[in-house]
């Protein structure tokens, strides 16, 4: 990654960063291209589809399920006597959990999982599946619980013996955490305390579900809209719980499903009754009415209800950070979309830095005039959250003061700043629906989601189009800049915000309409370009956007006039250019972020040839993934694969509620990633320019 600068008349360099100028002093061994490394074990091991998701059942055992490090064992040998046969026997289970601090003997093992080979074995597979690999530990061990995954399902399974010593296997939504017992879990019901998702559970939640809606209902140009349904449903019953505490009501969560329910008819009609009776009730309230049309229904059957239900109560979704939400939801998002509509989504390491760049606080009132499925809105109040949580709690620091993210005083705060100071239109009714999920899921200001075609506001047919002044217009009652001197007329949002995100739609396929494209200056076919005048038309004076543009409009001879237009109106901040493999596989664009600042009237007036000022220019080489998206590793100059020693840290609560800082080194990969290095060189360049 090389930064410079330059602009006008005096041309500088700034800073050059060495390509391996980071490389910290504690890297170790380095990995071949089929090797990582056990985070149980902590020893190289080879790469496969079984061990990658060992590796993520051992994390998720650790993290969510409270069993500790120490009290595992991987690939475990159970020797054990058939009750059948009389034989003496053994099986190998690839993670075994033992009683605390005890030996790890068959005696202790309270918990064991098996990883399938890959995701093309199936649970009902008679030699390697979840039944026959599970039940004869089941059956002749004192070990009650087992699970069995494949990568994507998960099935768990438990063992009872009735009065007369008759041992049976029987399914299970779940199986107890760390000291919890199979009594307690089957009676907490509705009391029961979902957990916050540990590393990738919630992506493969969602995929789960999505996955068991596409192939088992039939539904498979609608899964997408049945699981947003029932997330919606979750969001709202949360939501509810800690309203309505905080109004001294008893709330009881409906938003649940026993660990037995989904098994058997008369569960999955009691779950049915009681989801589809939630979803009822949250199109009428205040906080989703505008989300609905009224006329939308749950249209799964109770068994694939109940199953979907099941999976997802187990997870708080208020508590898990904004990055594991958005990606998650993301990851459905954009496969559903893309194939649907030709969507193509804007990666969260590119929209991290461009936010990360701009820097928005509480005060900014942010829109993104093409906002998809709501990316950059969502990394924008992750960013606020973060600067309050700093500001609400200055002693804390890590995992301690992340803790602090989701609580309900930073939760209302981030709450208030979006309803208030936070935007977005989008041409696409389904992408507003999509998008307002995702801000629901983020802190809310889902409200201010508007379908419209950004590029013929204040004019056009569709019905949001007149919805937005007025919500601007209260927004800047509220707001520090109530007094400054807008221009533009009551019943016009543009001119009025501060900082706009956004990456508009852009190729040789996309073309504007030619009568909006009269309205622009720029008289272009080309809606990238429109965009650009667009966007200067809804930034105030001194207002800042970030934007993705395809490099022709930087570079190509034809394209000059839109160069000059841009320096004649804005103050060019930075500009970062970015490698193609950025939006591959998605879409394969050679394209820059472009970093503006609107001129005011006096600064327009002045001869824009005779400026001369600093400007960050920086020049991407690695983007943490190949032009298959495959992700790219740190290397030595051998080309092999670097490890770090890396400080894991998470917080448990004990048995007397008190919090305690759980940690573990880990020797980890890095990805090899140039962007957080450019947003932290232009906060540098930002401190020596001020």
């Amino acid at each position: 990654m090389i930064i410079t600068s330059s602009i006008g008349n005096n041309p500088h360099n700034l800073i050059t960063m060495a390509e391996n100028s980071d490389n910290n002093n504690n890297e170790g061994v380095v990995l071949a291209e089929n090797e990582i490394v056990c985070m149980l074990t902590n020893k190289v091991v080879k790469v496969s589809d079984k061990e990658q998701t060992l590796q993520y059942m051992i994390g998720k055992m650790i993290e969510e399920y409270g069993f500790a490090a120490s009290d595992m064992e991987r690939d475990y040998k159970v020797r054990y006597i058939d009750s059948e046969t009389g034989n003496s026997k053994t099986q190998k289970v690839d993670l075994a959990i033992f009683e605390e601090n005890t030996p790890h003997d068959p005696e202790n093992l309270i918990r064991f999982i098996i990883v399938a080979k890959d995701s093309k074995v199936k649970p009902e597979d008679k030699k390697a599946g979840a039944y026959a690999t599970l039940s004869p530990l089941l059956f002749n061990t004192d070990c009650r619980f087992a699970c069995w995954t494949n990568g994507g399902d998960e099935l768990f399974l438990y063992s009872d013996e009735d009065r007369f010593g008759q041992v049976d296997v029987e399914d299970i939504a779940d199986f107890p955490i760390k000291g919890q017992t199979l009594e307690e879990l089957l009676e907490q019901g509705e009391r029961g305390v979902p957990r916050k998702p540990a590393n990738e559970s919630l992506i493969q939640t969602f995929k789960r579900c999505h996955n068991y809606i596409y192939g088992n209902e039939g539904m498979k140009k609608t899964a997408f809209w049945e699981l947003l349904n029932l997330i919606f449903c979750k969001l709202y019953d949360e939501k509810r719980k800690i309203q309505d505490a905080a109004d001294g009501i008893s709330y009881r969560r409906r938003f649940w499903v026993g660990a037995k329910e989904r098994f058997t008819e008369e569960g999955q009609r009691e779950v049915a009754i009681r989801i589809k009776g939630l979803f009822n009730e949250l199109q009428e309230s205040q906080v989703f009415k505008d989300v609905f049309d009224g006329s939308e229904q749950i249209m799964l059957s109770d068994r694939a209800l109940a199953f979907v239900a099941s999976e997802l109560a187990k997870y708080s979704f208020l508590e898990a950070t904004v990055d594991v939400k958005g990606t998650a939801y993301e990851t459905i998002v954009s496969n559903t979309l893309k194939q649907e509509a030709g969507q193509f989504f804007t990666p969260r390491n590119v929209i991290r830095c461009m936010v990360d760049m701009l820097d928005p606080d509480e005060d900014t009132r942010v829109l993104d005039p093409a906002c998809g499925s709501g990316g950059f809105l969502v990394m924008v109040l992750d960013h606020v959250r973060r600067k309050i949580a700093q500001e609400m709690f200055p002693d804390l620091s890590g995992v301690r003061l992340e803790a602090k993210f989701n609580t309900p005083e930073v939760s209302e705060r981030v709450r208030k700043y979006a309803e208030k100071m936070v935007f977005g239109f989008d041409f696409d009714p389904d992408l507003k629906k999509a998008a307002r999920m995702n801000m629901v899921m983020a802190g809310d200001g889902h409200s201010n989601i508007f379908n419209i075609n950004s590029l013929d506001y204040p004019d056009g047919a569709k019905e949001d189009v007149a919805k937005i002044a007025p919500v601007v217009l209260d927004s800047i009652s509220q707001s520090k800049d109530r007094n400054f001197p807008f221009e533009k007329a009551d019943n016009n949002a543009q001119g009025r915000f501060d900082m706009i995100f956004t990456n508009p739609p852009f190729g040789a396929k996309v073309e504007v309409d030619a009568e909006i494209a009269r309205k622009y200056a720029l008289n272009s076919k080309a809606p990238e370009v429109l965009f650009i005048e667009a966007c200067y038309n809804f930034l105030k004076p001194g207002g800042k956007m970030a934007i993705v543009l395809p490099d022709g409009i930087l570079g190509n001879p034809n394209t000059e006039s839109v160069r000059i237009w841009i320096l004649k109106h804005f103050k060019l901040l930075a500009s970062v250019d970015l490698p193609v493999e950025t939006f591959l596989p998605q879409v394969g664009v050679q394209a820059s972020l472009l970093f503006l600042q609107k001129k005011t009237e006096a600064e327009e007036n002045l001869d824009y040839t005779k400026d001369d000022y600093d400007v960050f220019m920086a020049i991407v080489e690695k983007v943490g993934k190949d032009r298959r998206g495959v992700p790219i590793y740190k290397r030595d100059e051998d080309g092999a694969e670097l490890l770090f020693d890396k400080m894991k840290q998470w917080l448990v609560v004990d048995a007397n509620g008190e919090e305690l800082v759980r940690s573990r080194i880990e020797r980890l990969k890095e990805i090899d990633d140039d962007l957080p290095k450019v947003s932290e060189a232009y906060t540098h360049f930002k401190e020596e320019h001020k």
